[in-house]
């Protein structure tokens, strides 16, 4: 492998991404992909269900850097060099047609990540580039005009440029080999994940789903509107997910013990719903509250939020009480969660962390540090929200990485 110009030790997508990259506008580079495990792409794989969750349709720069808890402003510039519009273009130049889902969200029009998978290997192929698998990382040092990377069967490698797209870790020891080149990592902590209702209060409700909840953690100012899903364990759905993104931080330092106050009926002002049921109080008189939801909720949730209230089954509107109805107000906007703990699905959720965004280059992906050495995808400091945010920042750091690289 001596005399190899370009490297690149990868979890994924941004690899595979910025290698292909890379061989497409530089024909004379020698590349290798190197990868820890004998797997390759299974981030790819279980994306989106399976289905591979490429990108979201947002093609407006500020925009789509929006929806990005650590890393907004400079992935505002990159967009401006490449986005999501470029990578749907670029997936259909090469045979692979996207849709947009009603939320947003982007797939291969087969609904199988497979597609994808498959698409980069028939590249990774035609362009010649090595793939070594089983050649986890030990050692990376820069010798003279060149890179040895040392592995654990004791064998090197090595180059005159390394793209490190490793992805993130919960462990702080996947990150040893290279935090020793001289670079820090911010600690890695958990991001997209679900919350665990300590009570279990809704645990007969699992499966119900709302689709404007608005869901906010008591004593900050983090919130978050959209679909929201009631499991036997607690809280999910995009809502739920993308609040803790952007909150991460500061659940970690909490611990994961936080009450979260959840309006099924989204960000609706208190004497406005007050009104509004009043209204319909006075207008349905004879009519069973129990057995006739409001707000397009679902019976089930409805009714356990009657019976939270301390409404009885079989009262009617005209006999109820004030005190219930404000109980009734209550549960719509403001029903209390005691949230202890979170369920992560390590192999699709994301880690915010890794390498600080001070320590890169950002207009050109490489390190500060280290001539020669460049980053992509999640082993840096960046995590979006999920809806395809993380797999175009891997898409754009490495298509930008892989840009500076080709020069050479």
């Amino acid at each position: 492998m001596n005399g190899q110009r370009n490297k690149e030790d990868f979890k994924g997508a941004a690899g595979f991404f910025g290698a292909i990259q890379a061989a497409e506008k530089n024909k004379k580079l020698s590349i290798a992909i190197v990868e820890k495990t004998s797997k390759i792409l299974s981030k790819v794989k279980v994306s989106g269900g399976g289905r591979c969750n490429v990108t979201h349709h947002c093609f407006e720069a500020k925009s789509l850097a929006a929806h990005y808890p650590r890393g907004e402003k400079p992935l505002r510039e990159l967009f401006k060099t490449y986005q999501a519009k470029d990578v749907v273009e670029w997936f259909e130049k090469k045979g692979v047609k996207l849709k947009a889902e009603a939320d947003g969200r982007m797939f291969p029009v087969t609904d199988d990540s497979q597609t994808i998978i498959d698409l980069f290997l028939r590249e990774v192929s035609a362009h010649k580039i090595e793939v070594q698998r089983n050649k986890a990382v030990t050692s990376l040092q820069k010798r003279d005009a060149h890179f040895v990377v040392e592995f654990e069967d004791k064998t090197t490698l090595k180059a005159k440029k390394i793209l490190v797209a490793s992805g993130g870790h919960a462990n702080p020891q996947a990150y040893a080999w290279l935090s020793s080149t001289g670079h820090t990592i911010d600690s890695p902590i958990p991001s997209l994940f679900t919350f665990n209702d300590s009570t279990k209060a809704f645990k007969e409700l699992m499966g119900i789903a709302v689709p404007n909840a608005y869901v906010r953690i008591v004593g900050t100012k983090f919130s978050q509107k959209g679909p929201l899903l009631i499991t036997h364990w607690g809280l999910s759905g995009p809502a739920v997910i993308k609040l803790s993104a952007w909150a991460a931080e500061y659940l970690h330092e909490k611990k994961y013990e936080f009450v979260v106050l959840v309006s099924w009926i989204g960000d609706v002002k208190e004497e406005q719903l007050r009104e509004q049921l009043l209204a319909y109080k006075s207008k349905h008189i004879k009519q069973r509250i129990a057995g006739n939801p409001l707000f397009e909720l679902p019976q089930r949730l409805w009714s356990k939020l009657c019976d939270l209230a301390e409404i009885e089954e079989e009262k009617l509107w005209g006999d109820l009480a004030l005190k219930n109805l404000n109980k009734l107000l209550e549960n719509l906007i403001r029903c209390r969660f005691d949230i202890k703990g979170k369920t992560t699905f390590k192999e699709e959720f994301v880690t915010c962390g890794g390498v600080p965004l001070n320590e890169v280059e950002m207009s050109t992906m490489v390190s500060k540090l280290i001539p020669d050495l460049f980053f992509a995808g999640e082993i840096l400091n960046i995590d979006g929200e999920t809806g395809g945010f993380n797999f175009q920042a891997a898409w754009t750091t490495a298509y930008v990485a892989a840009s500076t690289i080709a020069k050479a």
